[in-house]
């Protein structure tokens, strides 16, 4: 059978169309390849013993900051950086349950993320968050007739509240401080000690206990703990308050919490950051999230979880990582931000 001459044109196209898929491939193979080899060594705790440590816990008396040398467990600040094998899960449900520890968690349920995620969060959470301890659920939504009613242990509660709908994700994301910060001025401050806030697109997968606990927390982003601070994705625009020139860690804003004192300082300035932003037609790269990075950089936190308390399971295994407490949920941001 000859070929026709229709088909001798059509070979040097399927040819170029191929060579252009390879070096796709090695392109991809090489950027995974460089983000590996850059991984670095976290630097090692100095403290000679948890009496130096800033905050005084009491539980945090028995962390062992020895444990773990295959990671950092605490600050230049001498803040704790919490992992597993560190602490004694008993001793912190006992001192906290003793001490009244309570805890407000806030989430956003807004359109579309609403039906996907928001039941499997709760219910989630229901299994493996602050067990024993009393927890009030604050659920931010456009459409509260949609909330599926969950079962909630002793000493738990569920509070919808509706929240204005934002045309644009990104104002969804940023606006949210505000609304944490008039709930706990409203709200909060009269029955709960600390606030935990989180993203809804998130499956609680193991303990997530008191020991998280701490006047102003916050979360390792799990795609930086290792990578050198000249990658970190702070916001470079010296023209936006969330500017950072160098850091100390990249802070994720899907997990963060403290004292509700502390949280309301924090997403008060964080909202006057971003207004001020607003005001001058300026817009943080990672928005909410670049805001929250400066403030931690100004005010120090006096607790870090380590990034078993918010996995991406796309990342490659790492030896470090002993137990998920909390994993990202599916990501089809093209489907849920429409």
């Amino acid at each position: 059978m000859k070929t026709s001459h229709r088909d001798m044109q059509r070979l040097p196209i399927f040819k170029y169309i191929f060579s252009i898929l390879i070096v796709l491939c090695v392109v991809c193979f090489a950027l995974q390849s460089v983000r590996l080899f850059m991984l670095l060594p976290m630097a090692k705790c100095c403290l000679e013993s948890t009496k130096m440590l800033t905050e005084n816990d009491a539980a945090d008396t028995a962390l062992n900051l020895q444990s773990r040398p295959d990671v950092q467990t605490c600050t230049s600040w001498r803040a704790p950086i919490i992992w597993e094998g560190m602490f004694d899960p008993d001793l912190y449900d006992q001192i906290h349950r003793k001490q009244g520890s309570s805890v407000a968690l806030t989430v956003f349920a807004i359109g579309r993320y609403l039906d996907a995620y928001l039941e499997a969060f709760l219910n989630s959470s229901e299994h493996h968050f602050m067990l024993g301890l009393p927890v009030s659920y604050y659920v931010f939504t456009d459409t509260p007739e949609k909330v599926k009613s969950i079962k909630l242990g002793p000493q738990r509660s569920l509070r919808v509240i509706q929240v204005q709908r934002h045309t644009r994700w990104q104002d969804i994301s940023m606006m949210r401080m505000k609304t944490i910060s008039d709930t706990i001025e409203s709200d909060i401050r009269h029955h709960c000690t600390h606030v935990f806030c989180f993203d809804v697109d998130q499956v609680f997968t193991g303990r997530f206990g008191p020991e998280a606990l701490g006047d102003s927390v916050a979360q390792l982003h799990a795609h930086y703990y290792r990578l050198p601070k000249k990658l970190f994705t702070y916001d470079r625009n010296p023209k936006s308050q969330a500017f950072i020139e160098t850091g100390d860690f990249y802070y994720h804003a899907a997990v963060f919490g403290g004292s509700w004192k502390d949280v309301k300082a924090l997403t008060e300035a964080c909202y006057k950051s971003i207004m001020e932003d607003k005001q001058n037609n300026v817009e943080a790269l990672w928005h909410d999230e670049s805001h929250l990075n400066k403030y931690f950089w100004i005010h120090k936190p006096s607790r870090i979880l380590s990034p078993e308390y918010c996995w991406d399971t796309s990342i490659r295994n790492r030896t470090d990582i002993r137990v998920f407490r909390l994993l990202w949920a599916p990501k089809h941001y093209n489907k849920l931000r429409t």
